[in-house]
């Protein structure tokens, strides 16, 4: 018995969406309404990740010191009228607590074009990820991991540390609504990089071998 195609009227697609055989309705992901609606959730995921992001946007730090490269990429998180260190601070509640990604979102990136002495540890060019131990808020520690790639709440363990470096504490003249960076180029093949954030500033000496 042959049986035949028809296809459905303008007014039906309108209605039902594509018809191959009159009568027979499309598969459910093209029907009209369904489409749009798909469409919606992808344009509200995309724009929640957007503010996501937004909420701790990628920045960069770069010197050139004693003709070397040094720079840093990071998110930088904003305060937005939360306790951030010490017990009870939003630090606090971390799975890698009292070690903090010193950032946001992907691993905070250092790479050096050079051989460096960063506070008595040397640093051989290349990238790192940056981490600060801050169990005590006035007095943190530079944490310099040989993993990289990182992404969120993650610490690769001590085992990956290249070094650590206390770092020298002062309070900024106004309090730092969104977290930053410095690198400065000092002269001589002498630097500085200094972090800032919240009612908080560390600051760690840079020098060129």
């Amino acid at each position: 018995m042959r049986r035949e195609l028809t296809l459905a009227t303008t007014e039906e697609r309108r209605k039902r969406g594509f018809l191959l055989r009159k009568g027979s309705p499309c598969p459910p992901f093209l029907r009209g309404s369904e489409w749009v609606a798909a469409l919606l959730v992808v344009a509200i995921l995309a724009a929640a990740s957007t503010a996501f992001a937004q909420q701790s946007p990628p920045a960069r730090a770069t010197a050139t010191i004693g003709g070397k490269t040094v720079q840093i990429q990071y998110s930088a998180p904003s305060v937005r009228g939360r306790k951030i260190f010490g017990p009870g601070g939003l630090l606090s509640r971390d799975p890698t607590y009292p070690i903090w990604r010193a950032g946001a979102n992907a691993a905070t990136t250092f790479k050096t074009e050079g051989n460096l002495d960063v506070g008595g540890l040397s640093v051989p060019a290349g990238t790192y990820t940056l981490y600060m131990d801050v169990k005590d808020p006035e007095q943190w520690t530079l944490v310099i991991s040989k993993a990289t790639g990182q992404w969120g709440l993650t610490y690769p363990g001590a085992s990956s540390d290249l070094g650590r470096v206390k770092m020298t504490m002062s309070r900024p003249p106004a309090p730092v609504e969104t977290l930053k960076y410095t690198l400065t180029d000092k002269g001589g093949g002498a630097g500085e990089l200094r972090l800032e954030w919240e009612q908080h500033a560390a600051t760690v000496p840079l020098h060129v071998k």
